[in-house]
């Protein structure tokens, strides 16, 4: 079979790009760290005029209506600009969460809220322990024991937790669950929960391939720069060999997240699989580039000024989002050696398997 993206899809990765050169600098991304929500309303409300935040949703709502094959190669951009932004959960996870339920009311209350970036949604998942951005959604997605929940924000108390990324804002949830707030139970549930993991880990790999590009893109630039017994250390064969090997990993991982893409955005039998070899491989590498990439750089990597931690932590969080690499290569191998053996709707997982 053979896939590529069309000319509209690559025209519309062009302007994201173009758009986040521009919105999503490292300067402004620091400055977003040192505010209390390390978040912005203007650059959510940019991104919605763009069309990605109601990129997933109904045209019948004023979305887009587009699916996860159109969606990837922007969430892609995203994570060469570290947008900080809840792209994931609102868009690629809590939308489609959302149409999933087939509730008129939540349709209709909040599709378009979140199209034209007025709304923000928050998904938390049996996977992860703690939810992202809870504090600027004003719709939270709760699961309890068997049963999924809609909870306005209001209704819930947060509690922040500490992480090592200045940009990742993530929080432990205490709420009272109420026959007003269950929108799915059981097997549902269950299925919807799935569908949710799917997209969520499918949104981090995909992510994860734009930091490591930016992050072996630093390297090189400052392997060329920087000299050492008068030659640029890019010219030593040991510096090469890190690069290029980086580089390989990338470049394996690409076609895994795009063939995710499709096997979620077609409802493919596997895509469970898929999406676990694409969540492993391109959060793994974005990792290793970054280990790499502070190598590269010696002591000066360090140093609070230097832009590359601004990568470095986006792809120690995107690791452990959605399903740590330990969770995902779990899944794969119960695939491999128990030959017939799906990966699909109504599993169960592990707190302990996500975020830390």
């Amino acid at each position: 079979m053979h896939f590529d993206f069309s000319e509209d899809q690559l025209l519309f990765q062009r302007a994201m790009r173009d758009f986040l050169e521009k919105e999503c600098t490292p300067g402004r991304v620091r400055e977003l760290w040192a505010t209390e929500t390390g978040r912005s309303r203007s650059l959510w409300k940019k991104l919605a005029e763009l069309g990605i935040c109601g990129l997933r949703v109904p045209r019948a709502h004023e979305g887009m209506g587009m699916d996860e094959i159109d969606f990837v190669l922007l969430l892609e951009e995203a994570g060469r600009a570290a947008l900080a932004e809840p792209l994931i959960a609102t868009a690629a996870v809590g939308v489609p969460l959302i149409v999933g339920l087939d509730n008129r009311e939540l349709c209709d209350q909040w599709l378009k809220a979140v199209a034209v970036g007025e709304a923000i949604l928050a998904v938390g998942h049996p996977v992860s322990s703690f939810v992202s951005d809870a504090h600027v959604a004003q719709l939270l997605l709760l699961t309890h024991a068997d049963e999924l929940h809609a909870v306005p924000r209001d209704e819930a108390r947060l509690t922040r937790q500490v992480t090592n990324d200045p940009s990742r804002r993530i929080f432990s949830v205490e709420w009272n669950p109420s026959r007003a707030t269950r929108v799915a139970t059981g097997t549902r549930s269950r299925d919807l929960l799935a569908a949710a993991l799917e997209r969520g880990a499918l949104g981090c790999a995909a992510q994860a391939l734009g930091v490591t590009e930016r992050l072996v893109e630093m390297a090189v630039a400052y392997a060329r720069q920087r000299e050492q017994f008068g030659k640029p250390i890019g010219s030593f064969q040991a510096v090469k060999h890190m690069l290029a090997d980086v580089q390989v990993r990338l470049e394996y991982a690409r076609p895994l997240v795009y063939r995710a893409a499709h096997s979620v955005a077609r409802s493919g039998a596997r895509r469970g699989l898929h999406v676990s070899m694409a969540k492993a491989a391109a959060c793994e590498t974005a990792v290793r580039a970054g280990r790499v990439a502070l190598q590269v750089h010696g002591a000066i990597g360090y140093t609070w000024e230097q832009d590359l931690h601004i990568w470095m932590r986006r792809a120690w969080s995107l690791e452990q989002a959605w399903g740590l690499g330990c969770f995902h290569r779990k899944r794969v191998a119960d695939v491999i050696l128990e030959p017939g053996v799906g990966i699909g709707p109504g599993e169960t997982f592990r707190a302990d398997a996500g975020e830390i």
